[in-house]
């Protein structure tokens, strides 16, 4: 276990702003290394723990926060990628191999939640938000099927990338935006009137997308409305992200993880040495953000809170 100062990473203060965010002799800390592509986590409060996907070794991860220990959650996990944590405290998990949604209840059986839209199976789930009313909402891109690597390869049976809502009583599954090439990463905003969702199509094709998209959301709570650009990635692509209680996007990227104000604009940065695919805030205060960087877990404490998932 590695404490202190990592070389590779850092803060930029884009803004002065930015520099609020920070607390001055707080470091980039790497807790674990010996993933292939980390992605997915998830902080479970009532037992102080990090669950993370490793997705091409098919297992997810468990962190403990009380001796800083690491052990395998799940393996097999059906490649496992995005997760997160229900109103009742359950893990929620979007699988690559599965093509589908699951809860893992609290006696450790799995339900799945989605698995098919109109009789044909979904693509390869990627990440997944739980709203106040119990709703999942989730992204639905190829990742999984387009190789070997991270799924099993496999022609795409709905022949479209959507987003999916999970009604939270009935379990009817739903599509809310269907206007996307890739999407992957997405988050309410504070006060759930906002929806951002992350568009990666420029994974494999250039000219494709490579932002956040924000959308308004219905005042039925049920669906979206319009949307617009609100930030495009300048250096790689952004995947999973998360907020904190002032709204601020704290995302990932090529670089680590960006920081964006609720309007758009970037106002710094976490340099992390090696790709970032995801993050989520975590610790006793949710006062700290846990990176996923490709082969590694790292965190760092901030002097702001994210948003609490129950």
């Amino acid at each position: 276990m590695f404490y202190g100062s990592v070389e590779g990473t850092g803060y930029e203060a884009i803004d002065p702003s930015f520099n609020a965010c920070l607390i001055g002799h707080a470091r980039v800390e790497r807790l674990w290394t010996g993933a292939r592509w980390s992605e997915g986590p998830a902080w479970f409060a009532a037992g102080r723990y990090l669950v993370w996907s490793d997705i091409p070794n098919d297992r997810m991860l468990r962190w403990d926060g009380c001796d800083g220990n690491v052990s395998v959650f799940r393996n097999p996990s059906m490649n496992s990628n995005g997760n997160t944590v229900d109103r009742q405290g359950r893990l929620i998990t979007c699988e690559h191999r599965g093509r589908r949604v699951t809860r893992t209840e609290h006696d450790g059986s799995v339900t799945v939640l989605a698995d098919n839209y109109q009789g044909k199976r979904l693509n390869s789930p990627n990440d997944a938000v739980v709203k106040s009313d119990g709703s999942i909402w989730f992204t639905d891109p190829p990742y999984g099927i387009l190789i070997d690597y991270e799924g099993g390869r496999a022609d795409s049976e709905v022949g479209v990338n959507h987003v999916y809502r999970i009604d939270g009583q009935t379990g009817a599954l739903a599509v809310v935006a269907d206007d996307f090439d890739k999407p992957n990463g997405l988050a309410f905003s504070t006060d759930e009137k906002l929806l951002y969702v992350a568009d990666t199509g420029a994974s494999h094709d250039s000219d494709a997308p490579k932002h956040i998209r924000v959308f308004e959301v219905g005042a039925d709570g049920r669906s979206l409305g319009t949307s617009r650009v609100f930030a495009d990635c300048t250096a790689g692509l952004f995947d999973g992200f998360r907020l904190d209680t002032d709204g601020r996007i704290w995302t990932s990227a090529g670089d680590g993880v960006h920081c964006y104000t609720p309007d758009g604009a970037l106002i710094g940065k976490i340099r992390i040495p090696e790709l970032v695919a995801n993050v989520c805030f975590g610790g006793q205060h949710l006062n700290r953000l846990f990176i996923c960087g490709t082969t590694s877990l790292y965190s760092v404490f901030l002097a702001v809170k994210g948003v609490s998932p129950v």
